[in-house]
């Protein structure tokens, strides 16, 4: 296939639409995980669909100090992953396209999420990526539109956004795609060292730390809650030779309930061995968070989080994040 190039809304809306419109939308420097959120939106709208890539690089999202002119613009080279991923057009509208007249005076705001964590780090940030996806979605009038799940704040403001503000378009999320040593792909990894490289490895290893960790609690209140608790079935249990390994299960369970805190411990101490390294990883966060809120998650949370994670490393600063599920505590009766 010939994936098209257009540079206006017009030449976009002249298209003629048939089936859903799947839309992805970069900043440019496409790598692995964009390609990986291309074919999922080739899924998604299906032989009779239309996918349409978006690369624009956003003004608005870049703060005081940030790398808006060394940003890389690889738009030959995105347009060639975009073909081969199975786009049918790449949308790369010039900032005058985008914001006729200058910088918008009239912006949509991220709310309370948007003053957390990235929020924190980078004032002002999501509303700027939200004022461009409100934009984009107006302009491009997708069915669906994708976003990576490695910037799962941005994820959940675009989310609250969409539903808050009525816009009638599915947002998907599709999971983080990871190099073969375990970092996860961004448009900034370009910008690591060789030696800076081997120390942001910490941020993934600091994440499946905390992952590991919590599979095998989940795995020992999974082993509490089948365990009977009535008398008769306990001494059944006894019987053969199974009442220590209940006792242990229960006990265990019981006398650690801090699920949560014990997750950010185990990630915490690769990132606290990290901060040692040559060049040393400068961390900025590392939370566990309910998705729908950004707020840190309590001990008997049940349900989806994220445990995620921002640091620099030299100049470059990169963020990481890895979902997991909180099971309800007791044992079976």
């Amino acid at each position: 296939m010939t994936t098209a190039l257009l540079s206006t809304a017009d030449e976009l809306h002249a298209r003629v639409r048939r089936g859903r419109r799947a839309v992805v939308m970069t900043m440019g420097a496409l790598h692995e995980g964009h390609a990986t959120l291309i074919r999922t939106a080739r899924e998604i709208a299906g032989p009779d669909g239309e996918v349409v890539v978006t690369v624009f690089v956003n003004p608005l999202q870049f703060g005081a100090g940030e790398d808006l002119d060394r940003y890389p613009r690889t738009l030959e080279a995105d347009l060639k992953i975009a073909e081969q991923a199975g786009a049918d057009a790449v949308f790369a509208p010039s900032a005058d396209e985008v914001y006729p007249g200058g910088q918008p005076q009239v912006r949509v705001t991220a709310g309370p999420m948007g003053t957390l964590l990235e929020g924190a780090s980078r004032p002002g940030h999501f509303d700027g990526v939200l004022t461009v996806v409100a934009k984009l979605l107006h302009l491009t009038r997708p069915d669906v539109a994708l976003f990576g799940q490695k910037d799962a704040q941005q994820l959940a403001v675009i989310r609250r956004m969409v539903r808050d503000l009525n816009f009638g378009i599915e947002i998907v999320g599709v999971a983080t795609v990871r190099e073969t040593d375990g970092l996860a792909l961004s448009s900034r990894n370009r910008y690591l060292s060789a030696d800076e490289r081997r120390t942001a490895l910490a941020l993934s290893r600091a994440l499946f730390a905390g992952r590991d960790r919590h599979a095998a609690q989940e795995a020992l209140r999974a082993r509490a809650r089948e365990v009977p608790s009535t008398r008769a079935r306990a001494e059944a249990l006894s019987a053969i030779g199974e009442s220590r390994a209940a006792a242990d299960a229960h006990a265990v369970a019981k006398a650690v309930p801090n699920a949560a805190a014990a997750v950010r411990a185990a990630a915490r101490t690769v990132l606290d061995e990290a901060v040692h390294y040559d060049p040393p990883l400068a961390l900025d966060y590392l939370v566990l968070v309910d998705p729908s809120d950004f707020t840190e998650i309590d001990d008997d949370f049940t349900g989806e989080a994220v445990l995620a994670v921002a640091a620099r490393v030299g100049t470059t600063r990169l963020i990481d994040n890895i979902p997991l599920t909180f099971a309800a505590t007791g044992a079976a009766s």
